[in-house]
């Protein structure tokens, strides 16, 4: 009897395995027809502005969410495969893909015909014209079509589709169709005369649904609320009455809202309300997760609280900064703030047991391990935090560093990461760094950094455009940034230190937008942004995707960053360009309705996971401070909406793959080490990597060889471990020339054949003859991978000099891929620095000779860049690699004009009395000295300078000439011996300011320039008979009907300029003091009468331009008539133009993308 039951019940589990089976049918389905759910819609598109299927979608996703359906985007044709369609409950279809497969079809038709929906839109009717079944299965074939004003009639008003549907006028394309299957049932026509066009109908294909509308061509229909609801109607109509059921028995909650005082940025009518909050169980129904994923809730209120980032030790414990004190509780000791340890101790997957590692502290932006403790930012501070006693609590705090801005709490250092390179990275926003590190003292902005594990060392490697909060890097290395306003992702494609002196016609930029796309996709209905509206104004983070238990699209080249104000995590796929990347849109991983859904980061764990915290609040925006509102003390306006209860942190996971194995590495010996090193995730990696070049641990080194002598690669092209390896090397100090073995062991892997691993050997081999032998035999300055190209050139220009390297380097500027990629010239230009000689007989006259805004080759515009220099002269911005001027001609332009003193100070100097040069104003004279070995030569112009701007032109040529001039003029010549021999000492050029301990002349006045430099102004050197003309001839004298100073600033907070209108006289020198006290950055653009609609519209769109930033968002077109750069919080800068000649309105706008609307003004000219 008991072997009767046990085999009915093994027949019972059989069956239902096989129904199980069955009702999943296909690999790696995850889409239960059982569980409550929501509706699952593909979307498929193209890659076309025309139909832009990518914008238009963000039409749909945000109302058909509210309905309980989730739409997932992709371009990809591929796509149509039985894996990809099963899980998703009905395809949508809106593009131009002119065929089909034939496996595809059948994909498709087996997909359709099993129960599934088809949702074909518009040009979907044009789509896959070589397959009949597929025409047949839409209804009918797009023929013709004009286009107008319309309203189709509803001719079924009983189909359920059409379920409180209202006719509806809106312009669009007027499609007539062909092929027409008679086997559908008709639910709107276009009538136009005497024909009736069908325009919407239904039909069954097989055991499937189809809907149909002609409806759709741009965003004028989209955008109706009423075709929403017919696609809406449409799909829940297809997909069939079972997974209505399902839907409705999800049960999808329904926020609370009431009358609340919010700032209302966009001005929208209704003014929004405020959301109450939902509990994690109800929030999580409110998050768009993708199909085959789950998120799971780790840990929330009241355990933790506003989590503002996260970070593993290496037991793989889990640290978060809990911050209430955020935004505007500043202080200068203690704090209400916490680092709590999470842990999950019964393996249930939530946490458990948290524990207070450190208390009283204020305002931690930012988390890591390192040398067996954490370190924080806290501006102004850095802080070393350890437990020594094993009690979990940190009883070692000691500050490492000082001199982080905290003038505003969400401008400061954030993003701590443990280099490849062993070395602490982070981002800093606009409150900036002073202070001294290492006996050296920094001052810098926004932008990225990086030091020692100790503390010391302090770099400066590159500046961002705007406040930066993100910071990732690639399993092989590649470093990115994301930024607030519009710039969310960020290449860094080189240090500092490579573009000291710029390739002609390239950048001195390092750091270079990437990002393809202004539109941010989201599903909360009520988007509360300041600026960059319906964009990324919060961007945070930038990681990627580093273990092996998500799909392979994601390995290495899917990094998510965070965007709380759109409530989203967005996917930005990441794809190799030349170079460097290019960012594509993935839309999202993660999207909420919910209005207190903050994803601030999100970052891969040790389990494989994606971990995000949600900072789980309604009020995101710092700042400006709305009107009504007073402003704190983080810069940031006081709200008491603002919540201090809340905080959540998930993690989501694939269902289809396979956690990462875990490791204790505390304590951990050599094989473990070992072990952790080998990890298909890159955390483990990392981490056994630091805790090995920690501990000095040599015992390691046989192994290290054997892993980067294995020549195995992934499905993506990497080997993981040999990278770390690589530079677990260097970090062990391996590499400094007395260990034979790991420097052969690197120069082998120069030919590895992962590309990755390659471009890696490059950056850590030691920089002497032998290397260079070794990079040149590998033939990497030709390598097909063009990123290891460029790591190779770079390499090359610290290596000594070669011959045989100047002769490959001239080969090199020949390639054409090399002479029109982003990166390479600049890389190229960097190792002829060092290996010069086979250009320098390179013949150069049509590279002197052409126009220099013409087009140059790449060896034309190495060729001119060797010979001239040319450097922007900027008071308020120093020269961050000073030129050599040692055997160069000198040619300095100031331009220059008065403001309410007379004209006092040193313009530009360079070097000391004994050795040095120096342009200055003194007792109303201009004078230019030359000192060489003590002797000063100056020349002099006569008392009485210009009142209206003028320029100056000072040179020094081969045979010591001197001279000077003003607007053309020659106004003073003299003679010294000749060129300066040797580089001046100091080095850094000063502009526009004295140092007193090394004066040039005889100059004894004030500290600071008190007039107005132009950023126009330039230092430009030359080889000494080179036939190149630095600067240009075109220089007159102002004919100006007098002068005009104006005075104007930002006001604070309030996105509006200090003076709504000012008045000029026709013809005068106009000069404009601009000044931003405000917390972000502006400009001042002045433009002809009547234009503020087309500047600004044009500015709109340099917002949609990756390199709109580097233009200042200034359109180049001819109705601006003068504009300053973009000016960063506490800056000031001087326009100065003539003003037209023609009396009325001439506008004057700020174009910072989502200012120029509110931002304007008008200048009356009389």
């Amino acid at each position: 009897m008991t072997h009767f039951k046990l085999l009915r019940s093994f027949s019972l589990l059989l069956l239902a395995a096989l129904s199980l089976l069955a009702s999943c049918g296909k690999k790696n389905n995850f889409l239960s027809m059982t569980e409550p759910r929501r509706v699952e819609i593909l979307v498929l598109g193209h890659d076309s502005e025309h139909h832009n299927s990518e914008k238009l979608m963000m039409y749909l996703s945000t109302p058909l969410f509210q309905k309980g359906i989730n739409l997932t985007y992709t371009s990809d044709v591929n796509d149509l495969n039985e894996e990809t369609l099963y899980n998703y409950d009905g395809l949508m279809i809106y593009a131009n893909h002119d065929s089909i497969s034939p496996s595809q079809e059948a994909a498709l038709k087996d997909y359709v015909q099993s129960g599934k929906a088809l949702i074909p839109i518009h040009s979907a009717s044009y789509c896959f014209r070589n397959s009949d079944w597929y025409v047949s299965a839409v209804g009918g074939q797009f023929s013709k079509h004009g286009d107008g004003r319309f309203t189709a009639t509803i001719v079924d008003k009983a189909h359920p589709i059409m379920n409180g549907i209202e006719e509806f006028e809106t312009w669009d394309e007027t499609y007539v169709h062909t092929a027409i299957n008679p086997d559908k049932q008709v639910l709107m026509e276009r009538v136009d005369g005497d024909h009736r066009e069908p325009y919407t109908w239904v039909r069954n294909e097989g055991d499937g649904r189809v809907f149909y509308t002609a409806y759709g061509h741009n965003e004028e229909t989209w955008k109706q609320p009423e075709f929403q609801e017919l696609v809406a109607n449409g799909i829940l109509w297809a997909v069939g009455d079972k997974v209505n059921e399902l839907l409705a028995a999800y049960e999808i909650p329904t926020p609370e809202f009431k009358d609340a005082e919010i700032p209302n940025y966009e001005k929208r009518d209704p003014a929004p309300r405020f959301q109450l909050p939902l509990t994690p169980e109800q929030s999580m129904k409110l998050i768009q997760v993708p199909v085959g994923f789950e998120l799971q809730l780790f840990a929330s209120e009241p355990m933790i609280i506003n989590p503002m980032a996260m970070a593993w030790d290496e037991r793989g414990r889990l640290y978060v900064i809990e911050t209430v004190d955020y935004p505007n509780e500043v202080r200068t000791e203690g704090g209400n703030d916490k680092i709590k340890i999470l842990e999950d101790t019964d393996g249930d997957g939530k946490a458990d047991k948290a524990t207070v590692f450190a208390e009283n502290l204020n305002i931690p932006t930012s988390i890591m391990a390192v040398n067996g403790g954490i370190l924080i930012s806290m501006a102004p501070d850095f802080v070393f935090l350890k437990d020594t006693d094993g009690d979990d609590v940190a009883d070692v705090r000691e500050v490492v560093m000082t001199g982080w801005g905290k003038s505003d709490t969400h401008a400061g250092p954030s993003n701590l990461k443990y280099g490849f390179d062993n070395k602490i990275w982070g981002v800093l926003g606009y409150s900036g760094f002073n202070g001294e590190v290492s006996g050296k003292q920094h001052s810098f902005g926004q932008g990225v950094y990086r030091f020692d594990p100790s503390g010391d060392n302090l770099e400066y490697l590159g500046n961002t455009s705007n406040n930066t909060w993100g910071l990732g890097f690639t399993e092989d290395f590649e470093t990115f940034i994301s930024t607030a306003n519009g710039q969310h992702s960020v290449y860094f494609a080189m240090a500092n230190n490579y573009v000291k002196r710029p390739v002609f016609q390239g950048s001195a930029n390092t750091v270079h937008g990437i990002d393809s796309h202004y539109d941010m996709p989201h599903l909360t209905p009520f988007l509360r942004q300041v600026d960059w509206h319906g964009s990324y104004t919060a961007a945070a983070g930038h990681n990627f995707y580093t273990a092996r238990s998500f799909p392979e699209k994601y390995w290495n080249k899917i990094a998510f960053v965070a965007e709380p104000t759109g409530r989203v995590l967005h996917n930005a796929i990441i794809n190799p360009d030349g170079s460097g990347y290019k960012e594509k849109n993935g839309f999202n991983i993660l999207a909420s309705s919910d209005e207190w859904f903050s994803p601030v980061h999100a970052e891969v764990g040790p389990d494989g996971a994606l971990w995000v915290a949600d900072w789980y609040d309604f009020i995101i925006q710092h700042n400006p401070t709305p009107r009504g509102f007073e402003n704190g003390a983080g810069n940031a306006y006081i709200n008491p909406l603002r919540d201090s209860k809340h905080g959540r942190i998930y993690r989501m996971v694939y269902k289809g793959g396979e956690d990462s194995e875990t490791f204790d590495l505390k304590d951990a010996d050599a094989d473990e080490l070992i072990e952790a090193l080998k990890s298909e995730n890159m955390f483990w990696r990392l981490t056994a990597q630091r805790l090995i070049v920690e501990t000095k641990n040599k015992e390691v080194l046989p192994e290290l060889y054997k892993i980067i002598g294995t020549e195995t690669t992934d499905a993506v092209g990497l080997n993981g471990p040999a990278i770390n390896a690589l530079w677990t090397l260097h970090g062990l100090g391996e590499l400094s020339g007395e260990n034979k073995e790991a420097i052969q062991v690197v120069e082998k892997a120069l030919s590895h054949p992962s590309a990755a691993v390659r471009k890696n050997a490059l950056r850590i081999i030691p920089r002497n003859e032998a290397s260079l032998t070794a990079i040149l035999t590998a033939n990497l300055m030709n390598d097909p991978d063009l990123h290891t190209r460029k790591y190779a050139f770079l390499a090359v220009s610290e290596m000594p000099f070669s011959e045989e390297a100047a002769k490959a380097l001239v080969k090199a500027a020949d390639v054409p891929e090399n002479g029109t990629d982003a990166y390479l010239p600049q890389a190229i230009f960097a190792a002829v620095l060092s290996h010069p000689t086979e250009f320098a007989k390179r013949d150069n006259t049509k590279a002197l000779q052409t126009p220099s805004d013409a087009e140059f080759s790449l060896a034309d515009r190495i060729s001119r860049s060797l010979v001239a220099e040319q450097y922007p002269l900027d008071q308020r911005n120093s020269i961050l690699f000073p030129p050599d001027v040692a055997g160069k001609e000198i040619a300095i332009r100031m331009i220059i004009s008065k403001a309410k003193d007379p004209l006092e100070g040193v313009l530009v100097a360079q070097g000391n009395n004994t050795n040095g040069y120096s342009l200055y104003i003194f007792q109303d004279a201009l004078h230019f000295v030359v000192a060489q070995d003590e002797k000063q030569t100056i020349i002099s112009s006569k008392k009485g300078l210009p009142e209206e701007q003028f320029t100056i032109d000072a040179t020094l040529v081969e045979d010591g000439s001197m001279s000077l001039k003003i607007n053309g003029e020659e106004i003073a010549k003299g003679k010294t011996k000749g060129l300066f021999p040797a580089e001046l000492s100091p080095r850094n050029v000063r502009v526009g300011r004295n140092d007193s301990r090394n004066v040039v002349g005889k100059y004894e006045g004030t500290w600071w320039f008190g007039g107005r430099l132009s950023n126009k102004s330039t230092l430009a050197l030359k080889k000494p008979g080179a036939d190149v003309q630095l600067l240009s001839n075109e220089v007159t004298a102002a004919a100006a009907n007098g002068t005009t100073i104006i005075k104007l600033a930002v006001v604070p907070h309030e996105m509006k300029f200090s003076k709504a209108t000012f008045t000029v006289k026709a013809g005068s020198q106009v000069t404009i003091d601009f000044e931003n006290p405000d917390f972000m950055q502006h400009n001042l653009v002045v433009g002809q009468k009547g234009s503020m609609e087309t500047i600004g519209k044009a500015a709109d769109d340099l917002a949609r331009d990756p390199k709109g930033a580097e233009q200042n968002y200034v359109p180049k077109i001819p109705q601006v008539i003068a504009a300053t750069r973009l000016v960063d919080p506490e800056g000031r800068e001087s326009i100065v133009f003539t003003a037209p000649t023609e009396p009325g309105e001439y506008p004057f706008i700020c174009t910072v993308p989502g200012h120029w609307r509110i931002m304007n003004g008008i200048m009356k000219v009389e």
